[in-house]
């Protein structure tokens, strides 16, 4: 009895130590998953369902799905994500079975897909996680297709210019259904009047290039839809026979840029002046034997740089004075080549004047120094915006000075070598754009106040194919913010709530259409599409057939602390512990 009484509180506290270690090291083991759960169904709700056909393999599809369900399974929708199941039409533009197949199988039960099997993502999915799945086919019937796969071509253009039109075309599918059809028409259209068409051959299969060109004369001022289609064809699925290209018209270039010699400073700055500007911004570059155009570098005679020159609202003249030349503007920024003091000047915070407001929010500390700066003539009517010491040390000089004499509005930049806060990136790209923004909204009296910055949002592609949200990007000051967005197209005016993520974006479904917004509190207003178009319409490969999938041969990971009777020993050998210690009177 006296060795039992010793040996009966080390083997309780034996056993609840190994229970505890046991809890801490939590080995797992697998097991066979149990059997019986209800079925989950992933029903493909991409476009290609619905293609060719006219819908009867959706049709088919949502009576395959709800037969595989039973009574108490579930079906849920994939595509471009995972959603409830409901029987309307599909309307995503993309086929991803990844999130959907690994939702259903942390759920558990057996999986059953129903799909036409032209998945985009099946190669990036585990391969025992695929054939885990029952796979009811949908496939579609072989069919031929003719498509407009992208259209290329300014975003910005003046009623002067002449606009090409970058068109990527091309087949897919079965080329026997349609042997006998080997050309077409590109043509361009614009609320139904034609701009320009060219005759075209079509490839057995993939793609091919051509190029439309019309005169910008012929678009309506202010914003264009241009509609590029293939004509002439009869194949499968017409939907994709079609997109669109937005641009803006302007009556002249309200932005021209004049540089002699071209060099980085006014690349850096042209491309700057594109972004802010909002209007088309031309580019005539003197390398030595005469001007040319800065985009294409064919030649140009002095008279088409004067008259593009008069006919612009701002003229830029970068390089050397007695190169460059001058213009009887009244907005005028002058850039010339900094050829008198040299080193490493770094700018000041800006004093009082016009540009401060805007310019306030740069950490000036923080951006490369300029590598030159260039006397100030003396001129008592100057506003001094900017200023920049050498080495930080010394007396301050001027490197942005503003003038505006009798409404007549004009700046000099000073210093060389700003453009290597663009080429930089970061704070100091933005840095230089606030710069550029800055003196374009002065220079050109845009009667907001400096600083005030009107624009809250840009979508970041005004056309998207069917399926595709429309992305908006948060561009005003501070963070964003929950914004109204007034939308007007053929079917009437709808209002919807722009919410942004934690990456300053916003994304909206929309229908098929061409729609014109306008953003609420601020002067955000332009033309955003939704084509018809989508990669879905066309036959693709399918990477996904009928498969029995492996219902009975699942196994699920089971960890040591998932099983609750051992927590229960754990805590019965120290409470048995201390009660035989308070019998034996040793507690």
């Amino acid at each position: 009895m006296p060795r039992l009484t010793r040996l009966m509180p080390v083997a309780l506290r034996a056993a609840g130590l190994s229970a505890l270690l046991l809890l801490l090291w939590n080995p797992v083991a697998t097991r066979k998953a149990p059997t019986g759960l209800p079925p989950v169904v992933l029903l493909d709700a991409s476009l290609s369902m619905t293609a060719t056909d006219g819908g009867a393999r959706w049709r088919a599809a949502l009576d395959s799905a709800r037969a595989a369900a039973g009574g108490n399974g579930v079906v849920w929708r994939f595509g471009s994500g995972v959603a409830p199941f409901d029987s309307t039409p599909p309307a995503d533009g993309s086929s991803l079975l990844g999130p959907a197949l690994e939702a259903a199988a942390a759920r558990g039960g057996e999986i059953v897909v129903v799909t036409d099997g032209e998945l985009t993502d099946l190669t990036s999915l585990p391969p025992d996680l695929v054939t885990r799945a029952r796979v009811i086919p949908m496939i579609r019937p072989p069919a031929w297709d003719a498509f407009v796969a992208r259209v290329d071509g300014p975003a910005r253009v003046a009623a002067s210019d002449t606009v090409r039109l970058t068109v990527h075309y091309g087949t897919a599918g079965s080329r026997e259904a349609s042997a006998a059809m080997r050309e077409a028409w590109l043509v361009a259209t614009v609320d139904g009047r034609r701009l320009a068409s060219r005759r075209v051959s079509l490839p057995d299969s993939g793609t091919l290039r051509a190029e439309l060109a019309h005169p910008a004369s012929r678009l309506p001022r202010g914003w264009a839809v241009v509609q590029v289609s293939l004509e002439g064809v009869m194949d499968s699925e017409p939907r994709d026979n079609a997109r669109l290209h937005i641009l803006h018209v302007s009556p002249e270039p309200s932005v021209v840029v004049a540089a002699a010699p071209p060099s980085w400073e006014a690349r850096f700055l042209a491309q700057a002046l594109d972004e802010v500007a909002g209007v088309p911004v031309r580019v005539f570059v003197d390398p030595g034997g005469g001007w040319r155009d800065g985009r294409t570098l064919a030649p140009v005679g002095a008279g088409e740089l004067w008259r593009a020159a008069r006919a612009a609202r701002l003229v830029v003249l970068v390089g050397d004075p007695r190169r460059v030349g001058t213009f009887g503007r009244p907005a005028l920024l002058s850039w010339p080549e900094a050829s008198g003091r040299t080193g490493d000047w770094y700018l000041d915070p800006p004093p009082p004047s016009p540009l401060a407001g805007a310019l306030a929010g740069v950490d000036w500390s923080a951006l490369p120094p300029a590598t030159a700066v260039r006397d100030l003539e003396p001129d008592s009517g100057a506003i001094v915006a900017l200023t920049a010491t050498l080495a930080r040390r010394g007396p301050a000089r001027p490197v942005v000075v503003l003038r505006d004499s009798a409404g007549v509005r004009g700046a000099t930049v000073l210093a060389s070598g700003l453009w290597r806060w663009r080429f930089r990136g970061g704070a100091s790209a933005v840095a230089y754009r606030l710069l550029v923004s800055a003196l374009v909204d002065w220079l050109l009296g845009s009667g907001a106040p400096p600083g005030d910055e009107r624009s809250l949002v840009a979508p970041e592609s005004r056309v998207v194919a069917n399926g595709s949200p429309l992305v908006w990007r948060w561009v005003g000051a501070g963070g964003p913010g929950d914004l109204a967005l007034r939308l007007e197209g053929l079917n009437g005016a709808r209002t919807d709530t722009l919410r942004f993520g934690p990456d300053g974006r916003a994304r909206l479904h929309l229908p098929p259409g061409v729609y014109r917004y306008a953003a609420a509190g601020s002067d955000d207003r332009g033309v955003v599409a939704v084509e018809t178009y989508s990669e879905e319409w066309r036959p693709r490969p399918v990477t996904l057939g009928r498969q029995p999938g492996r219902p009975g041969a699942l196994l699920e990971s089971v960890a040591l602390r998932d099983r609750w009777w051992l927590f229960v020993l754990a805590l019965a050998a120290f409470v048995a512990e201390w009660a035989w210690r308070r019998r034996q009177g040793l507690a």
